[in-house]
């Protein structure tokens, strides 16, 4: 292996052999960041680091798996096998799966979905008798999360509510809510997705020998999207390179935009401080978008004064000009997009696939979906469904969970009576006050084992009913329900031990098996609406199944299902639908286009109280939460919002990133009428020098064509680069 470190530029050629102590490299939008881990990681590995001693960390699957990738290709013969490429909470997976002892859940955990968490706190409010104040439960699980996050305990929360002068009334609400929550996720033997690194946090903390183990192990750490991170995931870092202090870190405080669960921009900001001795490397030369483009973006984002500086140069020439369009309403605005995007295609100048459509917020997509779909244009949303939420899916992990570990209460009570078998409601309080009972003297018991218990209580053998006449009723419980009671921990416990024979080798036999005789299958077939949709998620129900035997196989004797259950979890945070195959135009919000380019971009609705949005503007002290008081104590930028408000250097922040997604031809378009409303342009358009654009009015005449135009653009454009670099 011998990586030739001339195909890289100065900045990134220091950046890859700066190997020894801090290290925080500036990433402007398209300078080659992924580049520069890549070849760090190949390089320490040419000086012969051990593929183990490396921990790369990013904020998605996605990316991590482009990671790996590059550096396979990188390092050929496997070199790199080893090497631990992760997402901050499959690293945190990883090392509570090693350290469960340590975490006090010996018997093993499941990982709960945000849909998961939601049921957790609408049980919650039911037993709370809170249900009837139709609270948002969203409002309070945000709240939870970005309390965890800040690293504020639910006694922490509790106190600080208690000493606050003013409480929000979801303040208020998640004080209740936040340690019932976490009493109850204990008691479910289960983990949310904070909690891989809270947990991780407190285990590393409360035990040196854990955390030594952790701290040996890994020699140099790498951390992408550092301007992403928050409190909890700086305080892991810490830990974790407080033997070694190589720490590299990659990222771009330009492109801070997820305040609003709580990333703190301030990580990247004081790196310096936090971490003494740390070198500093800037990477401004933009390898993806023409000169004009980054001209514009250069201009919106200098504004900011908390920031390091930075100027974004390209060697790919000026470009087309940015077309600025005025639009009388968004109906306008989606019909002047849809009309624009049949005519580049029709040109040939690109296909459907380079093209996006970006936009602040969500109630945005509709005119835009209406007016491609008139004009059958295709497209997919980015943010849509993701495949492992599904219905199908999740039944189908929820019952492969139960013949792996059948002390998951939430998967329990997801398919006990599912397909329908007349365990309804009652039934189940009937069984919850069982369970109430049984904890009492047994802490740990599980519903699955109070369940199993009942059915076979009389004899130990679940061939105790022959027939309805001859099954018992108890407490409740009339004898046809426990006959399918019955039934059901028949099939369970059947497919447990066949499970427990075959192993992974046959994995999806005995799904298909397990799910035929529950009636999983027929239930899909006479649920759906049409046969179309029935097809469908039998479409859906057997690619899982396959993807999971494919999984399976390639692990070989390694394979445990309820790991790769839990990583299936994860996957579900953060990737949709692979819908981005198909030759369609992309839909994404702002913040959902983070990290990905397309040639063409249309960057709609570009007006004061849209972009920046309005809650930027108002006063927001009213506004903030507990947990983000705690993220804005100290020193640096002003306090960011939280998911009910948003600071105006990210909304600036946000129409950079749009600006930059753009590879050859940009679109800026804003409408004068807005839901029926008069709307004033985006103070960001003042920011744009207007010699960089070319305005189309769709009210006035089409723009005339001058012959100079484009000199004239390039002389200007010169001139906005020199006047944004001094």
């Amino acid at each position: 292996m011998a990586i030739r470190l001339s195909d890289l530029n100065p900045p990134q050629r220091q950046a890859v052999i700066t190997t020894e102590g801090p290290l925080l490299v500036l990433a402007g939008a398209g300078s080659g960041k992924t580049r520069v881990i890549t070849y760090r990681i190949a390089h320490l590995l040419e000086k012969g680091a051990r593929p183990e001693s490396i921990l790369a960390v990013s904020f998605t699957n996605k990316a991590a798996d482009e990671m790996r990738e590059r550096v396979d290709r990188l390092c050929t013969g496997g070199q790199a096998r080893g090497v631990m490429l992760s997402t901050f909470h499959a690293l945190g997976l990883v090392i509570l799966k090693s350290e469960q002892a340590a975490l006090g859940m010996a018997t093993g955990f499941s990982v709960y979905d945000t849909s998961d968490q939601l049921g957790v706190i609408r049980e919650i409010l039911r037993h709370a008798h809170m249900e009837g104040r139709k609270l948002e439960t969203k409002s309070i699980l945000s709240r939870i999360s970005r309390a965890k996050n800040a690293g504020l305990s639910p006694q922490d929360f509790v106190s600080q509510v208690r000493k606050a002068r003013f409480v929000s009334e979801y303040d208020g609400f998640t004080a209740e809510v936040y340690p019932r929550y976490v009493e109850r996720m204990r008691a479910l033997h289960a983990l949310d997705f904070d909690d891989l690194l809270v947990e991780t946090l407190r285990v590393l903390r409360e035990n040196e020998q854990v955390a030594g183990r952790w701290q040996s192990r890994f020699r140099y750490l790498m951390i992408d999207e550092y301007q992403d991170t928050n409190h909890c995931q700086l305080e892991l870092l810490r830990l974790l390179c407080k033997k070694h202090g190589n720490l590299a870190v990659v990222g771009d405080d330009d492109q801070s935009i997820y305040a609003w669960r709580g990333a703190d921009s301030r990580n990247i900001l004081q790196f310096e401080k936090q971490f003494p001795g740390a070198s500093v490397i800037k990477l401004e030369e933009n390898y993806r978008s023409t000169g004009g483009i980054l001209a514009a973006a250069n201009a919106v984002i200098e504004k900011n004064t908390a920031r390091h500086g930075k100027t974004l140069w390209t060697q790919r020439g000026a470009g087309d000009p940015i077309q600025l369009v005025i639009a009388p309403g968004e109906d306008e605005e989606a019909q002047f997009v849809a009309e624009e995007i049949d005519s580049l295609v029709m040109a040939g100048k690109c296909d459907l696939r380079d093209i996006a459509v970006l936009y602040r917020t969500t109630r945005q997509c509709e005119p835009i979906e209406t007016a491609l779909r008139s004009a059958r244009i295709e497209y997919h949303v980015i943010g849509g469904q993701a495949f492992f939420d599904r219905k199908e899916v999740k039944d189908a992990m929820a019952y492969l969970k139960l013949i792996t570990y059948p002390h998951d209460e939430l998967a329990l009570r997801r398919v006990i009576n599912y397909p329908p078998r007349g365990i309804g409601p009652q039934a189940m309080d009937g069984l919850s006050a069982l369970h109430k009972e049984s904890r009492r003297k047994r802490p740990d018991t599980s519903l699955w084992e109070v369940v199993r218990d009942l059915v076979s209580h009389k004899t130990g053998s679940l061939d105790l009913f022959a027939s309805e006449e001859s099954a018992p009723e108890h407490e409740g419980l009339s004898s046809r329900i426990m006959i399918s009671l019955q039934r059901f921990v028949r099939a369970i416990e059947k497919y447990q031990k066949l499970y427990a024979q075959l192993g992974g080798g046959r994995l999806k036999e005995v799904a298909e098996e397990l799910l035929r005789e529950v009636g999983v299958q027929d239930d899909l077939v006479r649920a759906g609406p049409t046969m179309a949709q029935s097809e469908r998620r039998l479409r859906n129900l057997s690619e899982f199944l396959a993807s999971m035997q494919r999984y399976a196989e390639k692990a070989g004797p390694d394979f445990d299902m309820l790991s790769y259950l839990n990583r299936l979890t994860l996957s579900s945070q953060d990737e949709d639908a692979d819908d981005s195959l198909r030759d369609a135009v992309t839909l994404s919000t702002l913040h959902g286009a983070k990290g990905l380019e397309w040639k063409v971009v249309f960057f709609v609705g570009l007006e004061e109280e849209i972009l920046p949005h309005k809650r930027s503007l108002a006063p927001r002290q009213a506004d903030h939460t507990i947990a983000s008081r705690r993220l804005s104590e100290g020193e640096g930028d002003d306090p960011e919002g939280d998911p009910h408000s948003s600071d105006l250097s990210e909304e600036r922040r946000l129409c950079y990133v749009g600006i930059t997604r753009a590879r050859q031809k940009l679109y800026i378009s804003r409408a004068e009428m807005r839901g029926g409303w008069p709307k004033n342009p985006s103070r960001f358009l003042d920011d744009i020098p207007p010699n960089l654009l070319i305005v189309r009015d769709l009210e006035g005449p089409p723009p005339k064509q001058d012959p100079h135009d484009e000199e004239a653009f390039v002389k200007a454009l010169i001139a906005q680069s020199l006047s944004v670099s001094e």
